[in-house]
């Protein structure tokens, strides 16, 4: 396994700011195992790059499956009236939620 390189690929600034992008609050010990996990990721990343692929066949299994599949066919849709009979809150034949992102007018 290869040690974490001396210069990281990933800095604690990517770090805090991905962080801040998803909204999470880090602690800086927090900050700092990441940025180290991370790091250890990209390495092992680029150590799967280094294999040769070359003549082997992409597969999403390891053993061959067949995908199950059925006529592709237009049906009528669920009365609006019954889609919404259960909603906790509705506004004619729509949904009402909570609002979650501050900032957005409604």
């Amino acid at each position: 396994m290869l040690a974490l390189c001396a210069m990281s690929r990933i800095t604690r600034e990517d770090v805090e700011r991905t962080a801040d992008l998803a909204r999470l609050s880090l602690s800086k010990d927090e900050i700092e195992a990441m940025t180290h996990e991370l790091g250890q990721i990209l390495d092992h990343v680029e150590q799967l790059q280094a294999l040769d692929t070359e003549g082997i066949e992409p597969t999403a299994h390891a053993i061959p499956l067949a995908t199950p599949l059925r006529p592709d066919r237009a049906s009528p849709g669920i009365d609006p009236d019954l889609a919404v009979a259960n909603a906790p809150a509705s506004d004619g034949h729509a949904f009402v939620v909570p609002k979650v992102i501050d900032g957005e007018e409604g």
